[in-house]
């Protein structure tokens, strides 16, 4: 709605490393995060991982979601695998368990799941693989969220999601470019990433305060906004997030 002044938090897809291999600042990013999404050991992280990221994240109170995918370590998650529905509902149920497992150790809990990379985005272009990832989390605990990409058919996948039990956090990416149809510039084109902090920074302002971004080509997109995404492994990122984490205070 126009002028519909938002309340954002921020989360970081964060928890990627793996074995002796690091990714991303983790220690120094959690401090200005409020939403930690923690990778479950299918595209990154292992036990071990998974345990120090939890640890991290309850040391700062951040919230923790589940960050399942495609069981594609080699591709880091971002390839579309061919899956029956039922195998995607088992894989999200089965990485949900671990992290919540880890997280019952050190007094805590999951309390959202947003899928990573083309699980994410299979999930938001193909209506039976978001029934299948809905499906798991009603199964697993209906108290949990699923977090999708905003776009004009939030309240589509709300009343999809309602019939599993399910609620819905809306996301919206602070430094993607948008097609006038409310979906993500594609990855592989060029302008797919607004790569200014300034104007990142400015797309946020006016999100918050008036609820809508620009498309590519200036239209005004009206998307409701539970919380804004970071990626932790940028040059910049610490820098970028704590002026963003301002920004939205």
């Amino acid at each position: 709605m126009e002028g519909e002044k938002m309340n954002i938090r921020l989360n970081c897809d964060m928890g990627e490393s793996f074995g002796i291999w690091k990714s991303g600042n983790d220690e120094a990013l959690m401090p200005y995060i409020q939403m930690a999404n923690l990778a479950c050991g299918f595209h990154a992280s292992d036990p071990f991982s998974m345990a120090k990221s939890v640890k991290l994240a309850t040391s700062y109170n951040a919230e923790i979601g589940a960050h399942p995918s495609y069981p594609d370590l080699v591709g880091f998650g971002r390839r579309s695998m061919v899956c029956s529905l039922e195998e995607i509902k088992s894989i999200v149920i089965y990485q949900m368990g671990a992290l919540d497992g880890m997280c019952k150790v050190f007094g805590t809990k999951i309390t959202y799941v947003k899928p990573h990379g083309a699980l994410y985005n299979d999930m938001m272009k193909d209506e039976n693989i978001f029934k299948a990832v809905v499906s798991a989390v009603g199964a697993y605990d209906a108290n949990i969220k699923l977090m999708v990409l905003s776009s004009t058919k939030n309240e589509e996948y709300a009343n999809m999601a309602l019939s599993y039990g399910v609620s819905l956090l809306y996301e919206v990416f602070a430094d993607r470019n948008y097609n006038d149809d409310g979906s993500l510039v594609a990855r592989m084109k060029e302008d797919a990433v607004i790569k200014d902090d300034l104007d990142v920074l400015e797309r946020i302002r006016v999100l918050k305060e008036n609820g809508f971004i620009y498309s590519k080509n200036g239209k005004r997109l009206f998307l409701k906004a539970n919380t804004i995404c970071v990626h932790s492994d940028s040059e910049n990122a610490l820098e970028f997030v704590k002026s963003i984490r301002k920004s939205l205070d």
